[in-house]
């Protein structure tokens, strides 16, 4: 199978996840897979769990870089994978996973997803999407509290001590790699259709 891979970063809270949806649902489960980088963060049962929540999740290492990319590299070959799934209250690694297998389109998102040079090396189509910082701190408040089992204080904590320094250390450089600039995720419908003529265009070729 002919694969073509697409990145998409952006902020937390910027709207990747609907980004990726729309253009799931443009081509629907059998041509499009989604992977998220928030599967691959690495595995801390080996540290006690105060130690964990005091880790910092929005720098580079705090992914498994590795597993990540030999997981797309798999899925190139055409060979299936088992994604992690992860457990965002205890921050470990849970004992099922979710198989993927290979698509004709798979969609790769995350807040660091083409800080990566060699996951950025895999992508037919880099995305970054750029939502206002206001914005994306209620999404991810929302979020965190709503579905994450957060603490407001914690969420604010969080987004002064790591998530914002990082997003200007790291996140915010990488839109200078994407192809396309989205404003506003998938609700931008404009981009979306932008999106889907490029991979018509890429899926011709292949």
């Amino acid at each position: 199978m002919n694969t073509i891979i697409i990145g998409i970063a952006g902020g937390t809270g910027s709207g990747k996840t609907s980004l990726a949806k729309g253009i799931l649902s443009e081509y629907g489960e059998g041509e499009v897979a989604v992977l998220e980088q928030d599967s691959y963060y690495n595995d801390l049962s080996h540290i006690l769990y105060e130690e964990r929540v005091a880790q910092n999740f929005d720098h580079p290492d705090s992914i498994d870089i590795g597993l990540f990319e030999s997981h797309l590299k798999d899925l190139i070959k055409g060979n299936s994978v088992e994604v992690p799934t992860y457990d965002f209250s205890t921050h470990v690694r849970m004992g099922r996973t979710t198989s993927i297998t290979p698509h004709h389109v798979i969609v790769v998102e995350g807040i660091l997803t083409l800080h990566y040079p060699q996951l950025r090396n895999l992508f037919a189509i880099k995305i970054f999407v750029d939502t206002p910082p206001d914005i994306r701190f209620i999404r991810r408040l929302t979020r965190d509290i709503n579905e994450r089992g957060r603490t407001p204080e914690s969420v604010n904590k969080q987004y002064l001590t790591t998530v914002r320094p990082m997003h200007e250390q790291f996140v915010e450089p990488s839109k200078y790699y994407a192809d396309l600039i989205v404003p506003e995720g998938g609700e931008n419908k404009v981009a979306v259709d932008l999106i889907r003529t490029k991979i018509n265009s890429i899926l011709k070729k292949l």
